[in-house]
């Protein structure tokens, strides 16, 4: 990929790559200004989504997350803490893969990673929800813990905030639609990722439920497993306290 993605940067410290979900980068603002208060945030737009231009070239999850390695290679970056939500963590998931000791090429870019809610990987008895396949109403009821606090009516929204959504609908359906939200390979490689991980995962997600997460950090060789209470499948937004005191100890630890 030689499109540069669009990237906010702020704070000082630890290098702190934030990866967002399909929702595009809105879901993970308030994880970026609580985190440039003690590391150096960067928050990039993924390619295709908000309206940037998705390359050729890109065709799948993985080849963003050799993108990703290279412009924190090009920066000069080291110690990254990959922080991921949803398919933003199968992103980081990859990226720990092809950086790590045992991994595709045997980099140390990448010292730690945080999935939140993650999705990349197949787990029997787990499904998945087909998120393309659910209404509005639907969508919130899979998603939050309190999905009526949170529910935007569609026939609500301005013609540019539907846009927004279609096309990042679209673009994800293209990296991540067939086979659906995962790599079928993905989770036996997971053990050769040597940096510790954090898998964080909402009690009440049923997007990606958390015998799903759970089955995410078994998959790791030195992953811990931690789930939040009355939240959903963005537990930062529903319960922030709780997902930021989480990160604050790996970035103190």
């Amino acid at each position: 990929m030689t499109t540069e993605p669009l990237l906010t940067e702020a704070g000082t410290g630890r290098p702190v790559l934030l990866l967002h979900g399909g929702g595009g980068p809105a879901t993970v603002a308030p994880l970026a200004g609580h985190l440039a208060g003690s590391a150096h945030v960067l928050t990039p737009v993924h390619p295709g989504w908000d309206g940037t231009e998705r390359p050729a070239a890109l065709l799948r999850v993985a080849d963003l997350a050799d993108a990703y390695l290279d412009l924190l290679r090009r920066r000069g970056l080291r110690d990254v803490l990959v922080v991921g939500s949803s398919l933003g963590g199968w992103i980081g998931a990859e990226m720990a893969l092809r950086d790590g000791p045992g991994g595709e090429d045997g980099g140390a870019t990448v010292t730690g990673l945080v999935l939140i809610d993650a999705v990349g990987i197949g787990v029997d008895g787990e499904p998945l929800a087909d998120v393309f396949a659910l209404d509005a109403r639907g969508l919130a009821e899979h998603s939050w813990h309190d999905p009526d606090r949170h529910f935007v009516d569609p026939a609500t929204l301005p013609p540019a905030e539907l846009a927004r959504r279609r096309g990042n609908a679209d673009t994800m359906r293209a990296l991540a639609g067939d086979p659906y939200m995962h790599d079928p390979g993905l989770r036996e490689r997971l053990r050769d990722v040597r940096v510790p991980v954090l898998v964080l995962w909402g009690e009440s997600d049923r997007v990606a439920t958390p015998g799903y997460g759970a089955a995410y950090a078994r998959a790791f060789a030195d992953a811990r497993f931690v789930t939040v209470s009355g939240a959903g499948h963005l537990p930062h937004l529903e319960r922030p306290e709780v997902v930021f005191a989480h990160l604050d100890a790996v970035l103190a630890g």
